[in-house]
């Protein structure tokens, strides 16, 4: 792979414009086929399991109740001043807004609530129900407007008019302030990162290239395929923070490679085989992640884990083509300035970082009695004019064969250590305790996670001033919490000699089952024998005594035939999200169990190592543990919810665990992979297993940091998101990458790889035989040019 991306990366370099051209015509295809076909209008919210219960019910429903089988609304009229509902005039508003609703585009029917006796106890409060017989996707853009326009004329002195229902949730999320900001703080620690604010701009215009080609894209088949405005917002964050952080990569091993005077040509094409070939590894690992969240068959998740592999897939095509021929485009201008900032700092780590032994690992001066750099007194790397033999010109190390800092890992002739290797020696000074401060701390954090609760989010957690919110608080407070999530009943009464009595009977079995407020009269279709009872339970939607009650009548399916001779099924909003947490829940575990060990086998084949894949197993579970734990409380316990404008405390969104873990692992492996292949490049080259660890903060370390930073800030900037499943998805995507990078990749494998020494590089022979060598790391491109004496003076633009 490292060759046929050298050479890619060099024909790219050389036929820029060609390469430029062709990437302005994807995204200027994807965007004519997005207005010919699709676009943001056909985005579909809707939750559904094929071959559910809930699912064969609703399919059902569609020919014997089509009023009933789409989706519903609820207007709440609330008298004020002292007045009640049922008093003549304001009677009269509700009757009028009634009428008026159901004129409004769509509406099937409109229940009102002096037919429907949803009234409150005090007569305050009126609950009318609009229903459609179609699903909220395929409400007309401005349906729900119109329905709000219409009864608005009943808002007036003495009466408050509000609107929701199921119509209004899963409500599309807008984005676009969310990209605005990802991409200026990415910008910001970009220009930080590399000092320069050219060689910051490249990473963020090459990460554009792709969000655009990869979400124009997929809105053009949204007019035949169902995705949903998440599935667009996770693509949009996941191809932003991946595709800028490829690119960092690749960007900063082509400034290193200039910084000591190689050809730009040579440089790029060198990047795109090295740090290109560990994004390819990386990028691979994220797309068969999110690809695997097909295997669990709930539509919505596919969409998601398709969309987001999607975005994954293009980042790396654009990072591997698109970015060397913008290199090609900048020529020299990307090298550090002589004497800059950024100059020393790419010398100190391309000359005390590389242990000054060459390949071999062999002492300096290996007995032949010259000094390092034969006796010139040229520094080592960051400036000082010294011999690695301090200023004696003592010959080094003598032959004995071990690297120059001896067996400690520290410096050659002590050239300053960067921020990331000062951190590195301070975990791995005491790497017994630094764990053991790890996994305690991470623990605590996770350990809210044990009382986690699912389901599907509601309008009970939607904006505190939205319409369906205070019409969800209104209905849950005046009529009972059970009125904002009905279940419905669909009995089959083919098989009972009176029909009608049958569904009473069921009606009546089910109406002495606990949790259950009120049981609606049967509505009867005699051409289909079929029945539909309302249930309205004593509980909120997301209560777990809501989701007992559900199983409660599902397991009493028997006995209800036996007894009345009808079959039951149970449907509705309500059932399809325990239905959603049930599937979700079951395929948990043994999804967990694919990437777990996906993971072990990739790093296996990368790293040729049995600690390493274990470690970084390890180190993944805990950080999703701590994850999981964090989003629990501040989601669902309240913790600092307000910080991030959460109003109201709610279960966790069913989708959100196995997403986390298929787009935390792919993000995880891109750090292993970046930060312990050079790692294991020193330890090869050198033996020695702390100073290898000590090389890879050297060499990786400070682009690890900003990479996590980007992509934190990247996804953080979607919690100012409406939508409480993105905003939730947002925030543990955000903690996760903070926790896996800096507590589990930048602490505990230090700490790991220090503790276990040359055990961590292990690999039993029989088996290093049998397994492939991938070559992440490029060896086999063989060593970079010499780099001339003056090469660090080459006049640059960039600084």
């Amino acid at each position: 792979m490292p060759a046929f991306l050298h050479r890619l990366g060099r024909l790219a370099f050389r036929r820029r414009r060609r390469m430029l051209a062709l990437w302005l015509a994807l995204v200027a295809a994807a965007v004519v086929c997005m207005t010919a076909f699709g676009g943001t209008g056909k985005l579909d919210n809707t939750f559904s399991i094929p071959g559910s219960e809930s699912q064969r019910a609703l399919d059902r429903m569609k020919t014997d109740f089509p009023t009933f089988s789409g989706t519903s609304a609820q207007i709440v009229f609330t008298a004020t001043d002292g007045q009640k509902v049922t008093d003549p005039a304001d009677s009269a508003r509700i009757r009028a807004a009634l009428g008026a609703a159901a004129s409004a585009p769509q509406v099937a029917k409109v229940v009102s609530p002096f037919d429907a006796h949803t009234i409150s106890a005090d007569g305050t409060t009126a609950v009318a129900q609009v229903r459609y017989e179609v699903p909220q996707s395929a409400l007309e853009p401005n349906a729900l407007d119109e329905l709000k326009f219409a009864v608005a004329g009943a808002n007036q002195q003495g009466m408050r008019v509000d609107v929701g229902g199921s119509a209004f949730g899963n409500a599309p999320s807008e984005s676009h302030r969310s990209d605005i900001i990802g991409v200026g703080v990415a910008l910001v620690i970009l220009t930080l990162t590399f000092g320069s604010l050219l060689t910051a701009g490249i990473p963020v215009v090459t990460a554009l290239f792709g969000v655009a080609t990869a979400i124009f894209g997929a809105l053009s088949l949204t007019g035949t395929v169902s995705i949903s405005s998440t599935a667009q917002s996770l693509a949009l964050m996941i191809g932003l923070a991946v595709g800028i952080d490829y690119a960092l990569f690749i960007v900063s091993r082509h400034r290193f490679h200039l910084a000591h005077g190689m050809e730009p040509e040579e440089s790029a094409a060198l990047a795109v085989g090295t740090a290109g070939s560990a994004v390819v590894f990386a990028g691979l690992t994220v797309v068969i992640a999110m690809t695997g969240l097909t295997v669990v068959g709930i539509p919505y998740l596919t969409a998601m884990g398709l969309a987001a592999a999607g975005a994954v897939l293009i980042a790396v095509l654009v990072a591997t083509t698109l970015l060397p021929a913008i290199l090609g485009f900048a020529g020299t201008r990307l090298t550090p300035g002589p004497g800059s900032r950024a100059m020393r700092r790419e010398q100190a780590v391309g000359g005390a970082g590389e242990d000054a032994v060459g390949a071999t690992g062999d002492s300096l001066a290996s007995g032949t009695g010259e000094n390092v750099l034969s006796g010139t007194g040229d520094n080592v790397a960051d400036g000082i004019e010294e011999s690695v033999a301090s200023r004696t010109g003592e010959i080094v190390a003598g032959g004995t064969g071990e690297h120059v800092a001896s067996r400690t890992g520290e410096h050659v002739a002590g050239a300053a250590a960067n921020a990331a290797e000062r951190w590195f020696r301070l975990v791995t000074r005491r790497p017994l305790l630094t764990l053991v401060a790890v996994v305690a701390s991470l623990g605590a954090l996770a350990w809210p996670a044990h009382d986690m609760r699912l389901a599907l989010p509601d309008n009970g957690t939607a904006p505190k001033s939205s319409s369906q919110r205070i019409a969800f608080d209104r209905v849950g407070e005046k009529l009972g919490p059970g009125f904002n999530g009905p279940l419905l009943v669909l009995a089959d009464t083919s098989h009972s000699s009176d029909p009608t009595t049958a569904a009473q009977r069921v009606a009546a079995t089910i109406g002495a089952l606990p949790d259950v407020a009120t049981v609606g009269k049967p509505v009867a279709n005699p051409a289909t024998h079929t029945a539909l009872i309302q249930v309205i339970p004593d509980s909120a939607p997301s209560d777990p005594a809501t989701k007992t009650l559900v199983n409660s009548i599902r397991d009493d399916r028997a006995a209800i035939l036996r007894d009345t001779g009808a079959t039951v099924q149970v449907t509705g909003s309500t059932a399809v999200s325990v239905d959603v947490a049930a599937k979700l829940h079951s395929a948990l575990l043994p999804f967990a169990a694919v990437v777990i060990g996906l993971s072990l086998l990739l790093l296996l084949l990368v790293f040729r190592s049995l600690v390493v894949p274990l470690k970084a197993a390890a180190g993944f579970l805990l950080s999703i543990a701590a994850t999981l734990g964090a989003v629990v409380g501040v989601f669902q316990l309240g913790h600092l919810g307000n910080l991030i404008g959460v109003d109201t405390t709610g279960p966790v969104s069913s989708f959100l665990p196995i997403i986390l873990l298929a787009v935390l692992f792919g993000l995880a492996m891109d750090y292993e992979v970046f930060l312990v292949s050079r790692m294991r490049e020193s330890y090869l080259r050198t033996g020695n297993p702390l100073g290898a660890v000590h090389s890879g903060a050297r060499h990786s370390g400070r682009v690890v940091t900003a990479a996590a930073l980007i992509m934190t800030s990247v996804f953080a900037a979607f919690l100012t998101s409406d939508s409480t499943m993105l905003k939730q998805i947002a925030f543990a995507l955000a903690a996760g990458v903070l926790l896996d990078a800096f507590v589990i990749r930048m602490t505990f494998v230090p700490a790991v790889l220090a503790l276990t020494r040359h055990a961590a590089w292990w690999l039993p022979k029989w088996l290093e035989r049998r397994l492939p060598d991938l070559d992440i790391e490029g060896d086999r491109l063989g060593p970079a040019p010499a780099v001339p004496e003056s090469a660090a003076l080459t006049p640059s633009t960039a600084d």
